[in-house]
């Protein structure tokens, strides 16, 4: 499919090119996640979609690890894509799939061996510490899979192509889901093979993306002497990656200190909380999806010397933020309770209450990302990676003590402000920093 060249041309036809793929890979991988839950929840029971709720904050962490990785790299591969240099960019391709395949290999092995004492920390319930556990293991070993799937696909992003991603993802998650329907829903088969069939997929969506590489795209494919690790791309991918990595990181770390306080409430507040997180998926993982639209296009008219071209695009892919708010508010707002009955079943009505306590209140603050979103698009797409690894801590240590604070008098409510202070906090620091970072640039005087 066409690479978009975002260094000509309105910012905002670019964007939508650009970003709107990305949000329906995002929308129809988060539907996947749902209807998973779904499934997990109606027929193999409440302990396991609690189970799976509990695994999720080890999986974010893994998978935003990855695509941290994945998205640094991608920052320079844009670089070169608008530079022009494909020689550049093949060899960075190459450093950052080799080094990270290696590094996957051993994170899965670790993450096998070292689960049981991590769950323990994590004060998972004994009436579901066996499911999440086997949930988690198989998962891990899927951990290359998914690297490389990522790393391919920013390949693809950074010169524009983000519509290929979704096509292989989708053949992917619909062969995912039809085996779970099957396995679980009509087999009768365990929590095991809800995670056997997400490496499946993971594995289906990595080969199908490198043979269409392979076969479709001659920019991408390496030449004599370009398979390899670069010594001194390394070093830049690693100073991109691991700042962006870390910074992936800290959200899911902050899930698994918020999950701490949740799991001592009961498995009727887990099960909630679960449901409820999938629903957050729909919020954030668009407004992501425009953030790494504002990346490319800011990076790639750096790497041209387009500089000029900088500002109006971060401006039209804040009015995308904004109007997507407007969408997923209004509708979580008008549908909170159906929304949390998808996922138990009639007679769990403490579950759906708990659910819609939540729901009814980030409705509203989901507004605070999606700003926050967009302007760590523009520095990540400038270079300066700092900023967002600063911004994301206050973020997300403000919301975990204050959510440690409040959950006990105001229950899922108390979660939900705390995101809200924590994402004003952010916007406090980054807003102003943005300023005196274009000033001192000169920005204000083209």
């Amino acid at each position: 499919m066409a690479t978009i060249d975002m260094t000509t041309g309105r910012p905002t036809p670019h964007l939508m090119n650009y970003a709107v793929p990305l949000v329906l890979t995002n929308v129809f991988q988060l539907s996947y996640n749902a209807l998973d839950a779904i499934i997990v929840g109606r027929f193999i029971g409440k302990e396991a979609l609690a189970a799976t709720g509990m695994a999720s904050p080890v999986m974010n962490l893994l998978i935003l690890g990855i695509s941290g990785l994945t998205m640094g790299a991608g920052v320079l591969m844009s670089e070169y894509f608008g530079a022009h240099d494909l020689g550049r960019l093949r060899r960075e391709m190459s450093t950052t799939i080799l080094s990270g395949l290696i590094l996957s290999v051993a994170v899965a092995a670790l993450g096998f061996a070292f689960m049981p004492p991590l769950l323990h920390v994590l004060n998972v319930p004994v009436a579901a510490f066996a499911q999440t556990l086997v949930y988690l293991r198989i998962t891990f070993i899927g951990v290359p899979f998914t690297y490389c799937y990522n790393a391919l696909a920013a390949a693809l992003k950074s010169a524009g192509d983000s519509k290929t991603p979704l096509v292989f993802l989708s053949i992917a998650l619909v062969v995912n889901g039809l085996l779970d329907v099957v396995c679980i829903g009509f087999l009768g088969f365990g929590i095991d093979w809800a995670a056997t069939t997400d490496v499946i997929a993971q594995a289906l969506a990595m080969t199908m993306t490198a043979v269409y590489m392979v076969v479709k795209m001659p920019d991408f494919r390496l030449r004599r002497g370009e398979f390899g690790i670069d010594a001194s791309l390394l070093r830049k991918t690693w100073e991109y990656g691991s700042v962006t990595a870390l910074q992936q990181s800290i959200q899911p770390i902050a899930k698994l200190l918020i999950q701490g306080a949740v799991n001592s409430l009961g498995v009727d507040v887990i099960a909630a909380f679960n449901a409820v997180t999938r629903v957050d998926d729909f919020a954030f993982t668009p407004q992501q999806s425009i953030s790494h639209g504002i990346t490319t296009y800011v990076a790639q008219n750096r790497g041209a010397g387009r500089t000029e071209r900088i500002r109006p695009g971060f401006r039209a892919g804040l009015r995308l933020e904004f109007l997507y708010w407007i969408l997923i508010g209004v509708v979580v707002l008008l549908l909170h309770r159906p929304i949390m009955r998808l996922f138990v079943t009639a007679d769990q009505t403490r579950v759906v209450d708990l659910g819609s306590q939540y729901l009814t209140t980030m409705a509203l603050f989901y507004i605070f990302p999606s700003f926050t979103n967009g302007i760590q698009g523009f520095f990540r797409g400038m270079g300066n990676m700092s900023v967002t690894l600063i911004s994301t801590f206050i973020q997300a240590s403000l919301r975990a003590v204050f959510t440690w604070l409040l959950i006990g008098s105001l229950g899922m409510y108390g979660i939900s402000f705390a995101c809200a202070i924590g994402w004003s906090a952010m916007l406090l620091f980054e807003v102003p920093y943005y300023f005196v970072y274009m000033r001192r640039r000169g920005f204000f005087d083209r």
